[in-house]
This record gives C-alpha cells, structure tokens and sequence, in this order.
C-alpha cells in the first residue's frame, strides 16, 4: 500500500468526519467523557459589524480558547473581558474544570491575568515578543 500525505483545507468534509469519528472513539475507549464542543463568541454593533470574536473548543474537563481577536477601534474598552466572561459563563457548570489558553509576549499577557487567569508556564523566545505564555483558570 502506498501512503500519499496531501495538505487539505481546514473545512474539508471527509477529514473532518474522519477526526470526529476516531476522536470520540478512542475517548469512549479510553473511559473518558469527550464532552466535545467547538464555540465562537461575537461581539457585534447594532448594525451587524464584528467587533470582537473569541473562539475555541471545550473538550473532556477542559474549555480552551483558541482566539480572541477585538477590532483595533474596540480595544481597551472591556469588550475583549466582556467575551472571555461569555466563554466563562456558558461553559461553567457543565462538567468543565479548567479554561485555558496561549497567548505571545506582543499581545495580551498581561490581560488575562487581570481576569485571574494564572500564568502556568513561559516558553521564552530570543524575542519577547515571541515568548509564549501558558494561562489558567479553574471554573
């Protein structure tokens, strides 16, 4: 048998079911409630425009999120800790124990403590701005 490695796109369907499929099986397997849900978070205006978006999966014990991205024009006014609150909130009381995430030294990781997220962990780069932060917070 010959095996071809391919880049697809993210969205691509067959892959997708195929990442679904053994995921969830070998969680079943492995004893372990999969508890698995992707969320996107938008923050809008009342005519429609995206302000901010947080974005992420909750999975087994854990709730992780992937990005939160607010509009140049929106920052510094609460909006990013409006959106992290969302994901707190939806997910607290549901069989989730942790939120976590990743953030570089040129965004945000002097944010997410002020939500009292706790730095686990700080992966430093040559470049600070390029030093990788490992956050927490117990739900």
């Amino acid at each position: 048998m010959e095996i071809v490695i391919t880049k697809k796109p993210d969205n691509d369907q067959k892959t997708g079911d195929f990442i679904n499929k053994e995921f969830t099986a070998y969680a079943l397997q492995s004893g372990v409630e999969l508890n698995f849900e992707e969320f996107c978070f938008v923050a809008e205006d009342n005519e429609k425009n995206i302000l901010g978006v947080i974005t992420g999966r909750a999975y087994y014990n854990e709730v992780h999120i992937g990005d939160l991205i607010i509009g140049e024009k929106f920052r510094k006014n609460g909006l990013g800790s409006a959106l992290v609150s969302a994901v707190e909130k939806e997910y607290s009381g549901k069989g989730y124990d942790i939120i976590t995430l990743t953030t570089f030294g040129f965004q945000a990781p002097e944010f997410y403590p002020k939500l009292g997220y706790r730095i686990e962990f700080v992966r430093e780069d040559k470049d600070p701005k390029l030093s990788k932060y490992f956050l927490s917070k117990e739900l």
